[in-house]
C-alpha cells in the first residue's frame, strides 16, 4: 500500500472546507429566505414613560387588480390595546420611516365632562409635512374634551362602484389613554 501524496492529502482536504462552505452558505440562505420581517410598532410617549406598541391589524397587500381591487394576503389581528396615561400632558409618537412616508390616518377620540358623549377628531398625513417622524397630541385640547384613545392607521385609497373614494385602513396601532 502506497501513502498519499501530499498533493492529494491537499486536494481533500481543500475539497473538504469546499463542501462545508457549500453547506453553510445553503443553510444561511434558506434561514435568511424564510425569515419575516417584523411589522413595525411605534413609540409613544407621556407623563414620563415611553412604552411600544404594537399592531393590533396587519395585513400586507397581496396586489391590485386592474378594476383597482386590493388583493390582501391574510391578516394577523391581536387585542392589543395600550393603555398610556398622559395625567393632562400631551401624547407623543414617533412613526418609524416606513409608517411616516405611507398614507396614514389618526383618529382621535375625546370625551366631554358627561363621561358619555365621544368627540372623534381626524387628521391624515395630509395635515402635516411630508415625511413627518412625530406626531403630538393634546391630552386637552380645550378644557370640555379629554383624550381617551387614538388609532393610527395606514390606509389604502379605494373607490365603491359609485364612484366614491374613501380609505381602507390595512395596519393599525391602538392606544387608549384613559
Amino acid at each position: 500500500m502506497t501513502k498519499p501524496s501530499t498533493r492529494t492529502i491537499v486536494a481533500l482536504a481543500a475539497a473538504g472546507v469546499l463542501v462545508v462552505i457549500v453547506a453553510v452558505a445553503a443553510v444561511v440562505t434558506v434561514a435568511v429566505r424564510n425569515t419575516t420581517t417584523p411589522a413595525p410598532a411605534l413609540t409613544v410617549y407621556a407623563h414620563g414613560k415611553s412604552v411600544t406598541v404594537p399592531p393590533y391589524k396587519y395585513c400586507t397587500v397581496a396586489g391590485i387588480a386592474e378594476s383597482g381591487q386590493v388583493h390582501m394576503n391574510p391578516c394577523q389581528q391581536s387585542d392589543i390595546t395600550v393603555p398610556v396615561r398622559p395625567a393632562g400632558n400631551p401624547v407623543q409618537i414617533s412613526l418609524p420611516k416606513k409608517i411616516a412616508d405611507a398614507p396614514w390616518v389618526m383618529v382621535r377620540e375625546y370625551v366631554l365632562p358627561d363621561n358619555r358623549t365621544v368627540v372623534r377628531d381626524v387628521k391624515t398625513y395630509l395635515d402635516f409635512d411630508p415625511g413627518t417622524l412625530a406626531l403630538t397630541v393634546p391630552s386637552r385640547p380645550t378644557p370640555n374634551l379629554r383624550l381617551v384613545g387614538l388609532e393610527l392607521q395606514l390606509v389604502l385609497p379605494a373607490r365603491d362602484e359609485m364612484g366614491q373614494e374613501f380609505f381602507v385602513p390595512y395596519q393599525a396601532w391602538s392606544i387608549k389613554t384613559a
